[in-house]
């Protein structure tokens, strides 16, 4: 079945935004935790942090020995960034990282936040992978097969750039619009042609079911990462001085990371229950290097919106623009952790 451009992630983002927002947001602020002479007391601030299986914050954290934080972390689990935001706009949660494409679908849907920091993991994990005995050789092949990818994902931005450098339409495929855990057992099982995805799925497929790699977005897609926050994360002053001391963790953590993959890889393990083998191939896959909220970043997502706009996927043109603040960008400068 074809995706069409409203019945699939906008409308969804708008009927899960709404569907939190009527169970009630509980990440409205620590507003307790300001005394009355301003000063913020972090002991009394609680951080709702997203967190994913691709980017694994709290192991991050953990394996670079910066998990004692002067406020109390609450970790909730999503299965990839397009729930995360969701939850983030519904006030679920104050922060979370997610890829370079599912802002902008939280921004077309009507969402209120800001990126406050982003970092480049390369494009060599967001693959499009085919079983190994598959006839499919190029992308070119993928012209009326099945393909798998959860809508308003990273994954998704690849799949159209892959597909536009073949000289294709995204409706010249067969979209299913599938999240990571249902997408890998309709791989698994032979159910669709090919599964557009990141890593470390990319490397679980590989590793675990022998998955090929069809084509990577290496040089092809910005790789970009993004903390993104609550704009009521951002207007309550406890919360946002806890904000600052986590993205400047998380930075840490990241390039931590980059210089130990090797224990980086152990940790990765050890709470996602991947195997380590997964693990240290998603991190070789995955170089992490912080950089600057610049013009150049805006201007890297404003043309994946448009893209996202032309084909259909997005129904009116995106001003990316307003949902960036370079607020955080003394606090992640990427110093090394020793």
């Amino acid at each position: 079945m074809k995706s069409k451009a409203l019945a699939g992630p906008i409308a969804g983002i708008l009927a899960a935004t709404v569907l939190l927002a009527g169970c009630g947001g509980d990440a409205t602020g620590n507003e307790d935790a300001v005394g009355d002479d301003g000063k913020v007391d972090l002991s009394k601030v609680t951080l709702i942090v997203g967190d994913q299986k691709g980017t694994s914050a709290k192991a991050l954290l953990t394996a670079a020995g910066l998990e004692d934080t002067p406020y109390k972390i609450e970790w909730k689990e999503f299965t990839a960034g397009p729930p995360m935001l969701e939850a983030l706009n519904a006030d679920a949660i104050h922060v979370g990282m997610v890829g370079n494409t599912p802002p902008i679908f939280a921004a077309a849907g009507g969402g209120t936040f800001k990126m406050v920091a982003t970092a480049s993991y390369t494009g060599k994990g967001d693959t499009i992978l085919v079983p190994k005995d598959s006839p499919i050789q190029s992308v070119a092949d993928l012209k009326g097969k099945e393909v798998a990818v959860a809508e308003g994902s990273s994954a998704n931005y690849n799949l159209l750039a892959q597909l536009d450098k073949a000289g294709l339409k995204y409706s010249d495929i067969e979209v299913q619009n599938l999240q990571p855990a249902d997408a890998l057992a309709a791989f698994s099982n032979g159910h669709v042609d090919a599964w557009a995805v990141w890593d470390p799925y990319t490397s679980q497929a590989v590793v675990d079911e022998g998955a090929r790699v069809l084509a990577d977005g290496d040089g092809l897609v910005n790789g970009l990462n993004f903390q993104v926050a609550s704009q009521s994360a951002l207007d309550d002053p406890a919360t946002t001085e806890a904000l600052r001391d986590y993205v400047n963790r998380i930075t840490k953590a990241q390039v931590w990371s980059s210089e130990h993959q090797d224990e980086w890889a152990k940790v990765w393990a050890e709470q996602t229950g991947l195997s380590e083998q997964v693990t240290l191939a998603a991190a070789k896959n995955r170089p992490v290097s912080p950089q600057p909220i610049d013009q150049s970043v805006i201007d890297s997502e404003q043309e994946m919106a448009d893209t996202f706009t032309e084909n259909g996927l997005i129904p009116d043109e995106v001003d990316v623009s307003s949902f960036f603040t370079d607020e955080f960008a003394e606090d992640t400068t990427g110093d090394s952790v020793e």
